[in-house]
């Protein structure tokens, strides 16, 4: 999977976010990455446990879960904690593979899917694409503030350097009730179905239902929690 999703937050969330990232306390990002990771991990992690910091992360928690399309396409059963990352001039994370938990007691957490939140304006900065190493290809995304892109956790990828300017990003995991990428897809699908339908049909027409219950069925049927 490799999911672009639009206007995760808008201009007035992105601005508030930025602002507030200012007055965060930063440190090297190596202390939470292990084993290749950490080799090649170059970049600013900011601390979101302290009061300034888990008013931001509860701020951002709340933007993403309840996003309609990553509700779609993950499926999600559990986030983990989010990190807000930033990477200036010479830094970057070069390519690795996401560890297949984070976390630690109740908030460990399966990575089945990443995703990273953009939180710069792609103008003002130099580098720092994400790119991901997925079946279908190599993809590159650097995309406005405010759209996150969903890749799957076990995919290679990397943040390239910047050169130039600041890369802010909100970075997280999902452990998702559908462990079945194949499922998720199509899940996805009828979903998007979903959508189309709903600006076609009537609300009380029978299609709505039919379709509802097949979705509801596949949930029952490949749901893992």
């Amino acid at each position: 999977m490799f999911l672009t999703i639009a206007n995760v937050l808008g201009p007035r969330d992105i601005a508030r976010v930025q602002k507030k990232a200012d007055a965060l306390d930063w440190v090297d990002g190596t202390r939470t990455a292990s084993g290749r990771a950490r080799a090649v991990k170059r970049n600013l992690q900011a601390n979101l446990r302290t009061g300034p910091g888990e008013g931001l992360h509860t701020f951002l928690m709340d933007a993403i879960t309840s996003h309609p399309v990553l509700k779609a396409a993950a499926q999600p059963a559990r986030f983990s904690r989010l990190m807000l990352s930033r990477t200036g001039p010479g830094s970057h994370y070069g390519p690795h593979v996401d560890n297949a938990h984070v976390g630690a007691g109740e908030e460990r957490v399966r990575t089945d899917l990443s995703f990273t939140l953009f939180l710069s304006d792609p103008e003002s900065y130099d580098g720092g694409e994400l790119v991901v190493e997925a079946q279908g290809g190599v993809h590159s995304a650097k995309p406005a503030a405010g759209d996150m892109v969903l890749y799957a956790s076990g995919d290679i990828h990397e943040v390239r350097p910047v050169t130039r300017g600041e890369r802010l990003a909100c970075v997280g995991w999902i452990a998702s009730a559908v462990r079945d990428p194949q499922a998720r897809a199509s899940l996805f699908e009828l979903e998007n179905l979903r959508a189309a339908l709903g600006t076609k049909l009537a609300a009380d027409e029978p299609e709505h239902l039919a379709l509802e219950k097949v979705i509801s069925n596949l949930v029952r049927r490949w749901s893992q929690d």
